[in-house]
């Protein structure tokens, strides 16, 4: 409710606006529970005053929290790797937070709400491809807030060129004489799955090739987001049972390409296929990806946090890392030259 008044908290929770008052200004002699209930009664109407919201920041906890949308995701916790690595140099814990998503516009709340609460000193924003306007509502908590996998003006962050990695995978395949390539996308209402979609849609209208629709295509498993083998190995099965079949393939992450080689192993049918990500697993199976430096993102981004921990004032740093194409034996698969 805007312009809710802690007389509007009074009335709701019972108490008197004295209460109230002291609750909000983190006073002693309140009962835990006269304080659990005013505070319910103030998320409820929308009231969190900025006093105390500075009076619970006085108070250092030594906790640096992760927020991340997918906890079971192979990248995150390949930029976890990193984020532990350096927070161990610093007298600091480590806390994630897993938001939940479920497809549908609900994450924001959840990530205002922990922050409001301020739980940590610092705080890693993990692949959370919030709203501008959504993370700009964030800084009036005034919060030490990093950005990985993504970025925004007012906040350090830490991401890669997808559009470069994209562009690289498709002009390989573009090079080698492939015109009719697919693409296995995660969930498609997601901001990185509309942002590769456009990139794989770009690289082909600029390369004068027309774009087919149904060679853009996702598993129906929605575990993780899409992010999983079983959506690539649905994918897979839906493009090579195509009345004309892709000639190659670019998949939004190393899992789902996992997926698709053994969908292409169980039908007998191989062609090219490139990931992106560049997880472990994927040098072990021969999998071509668009390497992303995971470890040096988590690395990177914490020590750009305990940096403006510092110094809140300074301006916002972004690093933006390139891209590299790892070629493997997932793409030296032969292919008999397409029609003219």
């Amino acid at each position: 409710m805007a312009g809710s008044t802690i007389y509007d908290i009074a009335k709701k929770a019972g108490v008197s606006i004295a209460t109230v008052s002291r609750v909000v200004n983190n006073s002693e002699g309140i009962a835990d529970k006269t304080r659990e209930k005013v505070l319910k009664v103030a998320d409820e109407l929308g009231y969190y005053p900025q006093a105390y919201a500075q009076g619970l920041a006085r108070k250092k906890k030594n906790i640096i929290m992760v927020v991340v949308p997918v906890l079971s995701n192979y990248f995150f916790m390949e930029v976890l790797a990193g984020i532990q690595d350096e927070i161990s140099k610093y007298n600091y814990d480590l806390n994630i937070f897993n938001v939940q998503s479920n497809g549908e516009d609900n994450m924001f709340p959840q990530v205002e709400n922990i922050i409001k609460r301020q739980w940590a000193d610092g705080y890693l924003f993990i692949s959370t491809h919030l709203r501008d306007t959504e993370l700009e509502q964030l800084q009036n908590y005034d919060m030490p807030i990093t950005l990985i996998d993504e970025s925004y003006p007012g906040m350090d962050s830490v991401s890669v060129d997808d559009e470069k990695g994209i562009e690289k995978a498709m002009h390989y395949f573009l090079d080698n004489g492939m015109t009719r390539i697919a693409m296995i996308s995660a969930m498609k209402t997601s901001k990185p799955g509309r942002q590769r979609i456009e990139g794989y849609k770009k690289a082909l209208n600029e390369a004068g090739v027309a774009v087919e629709e149904d060679l853009i295509v996702t598993g129906d498993s929605m575990y993780r987001d899409g992010f999983s083998e079983q959506n690539g190995y649905e994918a897979m099965i839906k493009l090579l049972e195509l009345p004309n079949p892709p000639k190659a393939c670019f998949c939004t992450s190393d899992i789902q390409a996992v997926g698709a080689m053994k969908a292409m192993k169980e039908k007998g049918i191989q062609i090219p296929i490139i990931g992106y990500d560049d997880i472990t697993i994927s040098n072990f199976i021969g999998l071509s990806t668009i390497r992303q430096p995971m470890y040096d993102m988590g690395e990177l981004a914490t020590k750009k946090l305990m940096k403006r921990m510092k110094n809140r004032e300074a301006k916002p740093e972004h690093k933006v890392f390139a891209p590299e194409l790892i070629l493997r034996s997932s793409t030296e698969t032969e292919i008999e030259e397409e029609d003219s």
